[in-house]
């Protein structure tokens, strides 16, 4: 293990009504693995957050460099943005603007298209993954306080989960729900009613990358093992990739019938197909 892989393990030690899951534990059984992760791209430094933009280029927070690089569709590899110090989670508005999380110096930035920095929220406490509810506020797993927070319109901090443990990514779901998770205590499906379900068992130490498609189908990385696996309605879990050296960041690709996800073990990018 290396030493930049132990600091991220002891730094980090990155919901669903059953109407919300597009996935049925009984329908899980027809489904089938299509194929193999393929690898796209290597090279990358402790790559975690990804996201694509509206024309497809797509984004990664690369941790160990303290940069967020960008590929386009065309494979043409590029920085964005570098001087970061332990950029973690990465999601992009639906106007374009990319938002960093600071896992370092507890902040997250706000970037425009042309690459244009601004400090967006600051006074967090480890912030790992990051994305947007259903009403576009942005979500910050806020690993130190074991809180999911929401920025409200005038950039306030406002919690929605509590009582976590050690979050790192989360997601909410077509019902209004929540998909949490923790690396330091599984994943945790937040029905809308509040119940709380732990849908973790089948991982060894679920990562900060967290995707829903566009037809609500949930998807977490286990970080400390080798898959990424499907949440199920109810409770249970389904590998639809193994093999993969430590998965860490997760987005769904624009055709929303695939997966991406990035390896902190090797560096790399591989695309994940599955089954609609």
């Amino acid at each position: 293990m290396t030493t930049t892989r132990r600091i991220f393990l002891a730094a980090s030690a990155l919901a669903l009504g059953t109407a919300a899951f597009a996935t049925t534990a009984s329908s899980s059984a027809v489904r089938t693995w299509l194929a193999p992760p393929k690898k796209l791209w290597d090279g990358f430094n402790s790559p975690v957050g990804m996201a694509f933009d509206a024309a497809d280029n797509l984004y990664v927070a690369e941790w160990g460099a303290g940069c967020v690089s960008r590929i386009d569709p065309q494979g043409h590899r590029s920085i964005f943005a570098e001087g970061l110090s332990g950029p973690s989670g990465l999601v992009i508005s639906v106007s374009g603007a990319i938002y960093v999380a600071s896992y370092s110096r507890d902040e997250v930035y706000r970037f425009t298209p042309a690459g244009v920095r601004r400090v967006y929220v600051t006074g967090l406490a480890t912030p790992a993954g990051i994305g947007f509810d259903r009403a576009g506020r942005l979500l910050i797993a806020n690993r130190r306080t074991n809180q999911i927070l929401a920025v409200t319109a005038n950039g306030r901090l406002e919690p929605v989960i509590e009582g976590l443990q050690t979050p790192v990514g989360a997601v909410q779901t077509l019902d209004g729900g929540y998909v949490v998770s923790n690396i330091g205590g599984g994943v945790t499906i937040i029905r809308p009613d509040g119940t709380r379900i732990e849908a973790g068992k089948a991982f060894r130490t679920p990562g900060p990358g967290v995707a829903i498609t566009k037809e609500g189908r949930v998807f977490v990385v286990d970080y400390g093992g080798t898959s990424v696996r499907e949440i199920l309605s109810n409770g249970e879990s389904r590998s639809v990739a193994d093999g993969l050296n430590s998965p860490v960041g997760l987005t769904v690709a624009p055709d929303d019938a695939s997966l991406l996800t990035a390896t902190w073990g090797d560096g790399s990018i591989y695309r994940i197909a599955i089954s609609r």
